[in-house]
């Protein structure tokens, strides 16, 4: 920037008064534009998110939707628009954290296998979904400068490199909560279109199995039953011993590390 002096030549301005001058012309921030700064934060954000999420707990809480196990479904609904219903209110309630076996079984003993299977896939990758949207969009700045720890950057770095092979095994496996793998994935940089693939995909035989189960509570003695049932037992406990040895080797790693450093070269 030019500035005449007396004489009539030009003089150079430092490009600090530049800015400075710039600065005092322009004038003050509004009072508009601090309030959308406020709002779109990251930290606001998340903010935002825990409170629907309590809100929705909150709403789970009051309507019990457990009840449906006992007293069935409304009269009143039936056919084809009960079961659209039950898919909506199932993917809704799944992101308030409410067990999915659950609704599972109520889906089998509503609608029977068929119907009670379609209900709950649909449930399931709609909450999946809202669940992956929620937390990548309201939560994801805040939460991934918090990723210090030695297994949480372990598990964010397979997340974002590998995310359908991981969720399609986070799936398959039970014992990770489906709230709690919906926003570690949203907070990590996997797709969306990998996320909501392996999630249909990892879901389906477990799904099955308590729709059939519930399908089927009548008749415990059924082959059909006790099918179902080895089907939610057999994969819960390689689930456990899976878990119990990673956690076993991930202890004893950094041993391992220490005394190989202290023996004498």
């Amino acid at each position: 920037m030019l500035d005449a002096n007396r004489s009539g030549t030009a003089t150079a301005v430092p490009p600090a008064a530049a800015e400075e001058l710039t600065i005092a012309l322009s004038g003050p921030v509004s009072f508009t534009a601090r309030c959308t700064r406020v709002l779109v934060s990251p930290w606001t954000r998340l903010s935002l998110l825990v409170a629907l999420l309590a809100a929705a707990a909150s709403s789970v809480l009051l309507f019990e939707p457990q009840k449906l196990m006992t007293q069935g479904w409304p009269p009143q609904v039936e056919g084809t628009t009960a079961v659209v219903i039950f898919a909506v209110a199932y993917g809704l309630i799944t992101v308030a954290f409410v067990p999915r076996p659950i609704l599972n079984l109520a889906a089998g003993a509503l609608f029977g296998s068929a119907l009670g299977m379609g209900a709950a896939m649909a449930g399931t990758l709609l909450g999946a979904w809202i669940s992956f949207a929620l937390g990548r969009m309201l939560g994801q700045d805040a939460l991934r400068p918090l990723l210090r720890g030695r297994l949480l950057k372990a598990a964010d770095n397979q997340f974002s490199k590998h995310g359908f092979r991981s969720m399609l095994a986070v799936r398959l496996f039970p014992g990770v909560p489906f709230w709690a793998a919906n926003y570690a994935a949203s907070v990590s940089r996997m797709r969306y279109a990998p996320f909501l693939l392996a999630t249909g995909l990892g879901s389906i035989p477990n799904v099955a199995a308590y729709v059939v189960a519930g399908a089927r509570a009548s008749t415990p003695t059924s082959p059909v039953f006790l099918i179902s049932v080895a089907a939610i037992v057999v994969p819960a406990v390689a689930g456990a011993v899976v878990a119990w040895r990673k956690r076993h080797h991930l202890r004893s790693a950094p041993q391992g590390r220490e005394e190989l450093r202290d023996q004498p070269r």
